[in-house]
């Protein structure tokens, strides 16, 4: 089990590449929910991504989001008092919001605490299998998520033999591979890859088979 007593990834200058499907569950403050840590300010407050994991019947304790709360659910059915959210659904609870999240069957979800501006108060409850995406440059899809000030999330669909422009990150850019495998000249990313890249960083990507990708960027 790992130490979560340390901070982790918390050097924003520095490119982070987790295959988080090789990573080892960790507990956690609740019965029956484990998560692997992405990076972490504090042991159980601050800044944190990580992918989480409810067993059947799951529940964590209620609890406030002072800087907000930013959910993709990957698999299964994730829950709160305010509602069920199957996979593929996109959540953002803002700052000061309070909830006790469980999972009636089990679930895994990508979460981000602690990460809002103050003044970033849009609760969003968004089915992504739902929501049409809309053409991106070259061939992408686009299925925008939210926006606010430098801060941009969003899914990009990539079809087969993919190439984007090179390009630098202004602010960043974070990436969660749901799909496929993500290619650039400084790797091959393949499903549950986790690549955080620091303000003005560079690449070319591409992808060989269909790809699927969570970005954020604007953010660090």
């Amino acid at each position: 089990m790992s130490d979560l007593s340390e901070a982790l990834n918390m050097d924003f200058t520095q490119k982070v590449v987790v295959e988080t499907e090789k990573l080892a569950w960790v507990g956690s403050r609740a019965d029956n929910v484990l998560r692997k840590p992405l990076e972490r300010e504090f042991a159980e407050s601050g800044r944190a991504t990580s992918i989480v994991q409810f067993f059947p019947g799951a529940s964590f304790p209620a609890h406030q989001h002072g800087l907000g709360e930013e959910i993709l659910v990957l698999e299964g059915v994730f829950s709160d008092e305010n509602g069920d959210y199957p996979a593929g659904t996109y959540l953002r609870n803002p700052p000061g919001s309070i909830h006790s999240p469980h999972s009636k069957e089990g679930c895994v979800i990508f979460v981000k605490l602690e990460q809002f501006s103050p003044e970033d108060t849009e609760q969003v409850v968004l089915d992504t299998n739902q929501a049409a995406m809309q053409p991106g440059i070259g061939n992408l899809e686009v299925l925008s998520l939210h926006s606010f000030q430098t801060e941009h999330s969003a899914l990009v669909y990539w079809p087969p033999g993919e190439k984007f422009q090179p390009h630098h990150h202004w602010g960043g850019e974070e990436i969660l591979v749901l799909k496929g495998e993500f290619i650039d000249e400084h790797g091959r990313y393949p499903k549950g890859t986790w690549i955080r890249s620091p303000h003005l960083s560079l690449h070319d990507p591409y992808v060989e088979e269909e790809t699927l990708i969570y970005v954020k960027t604007g953010h660090l």
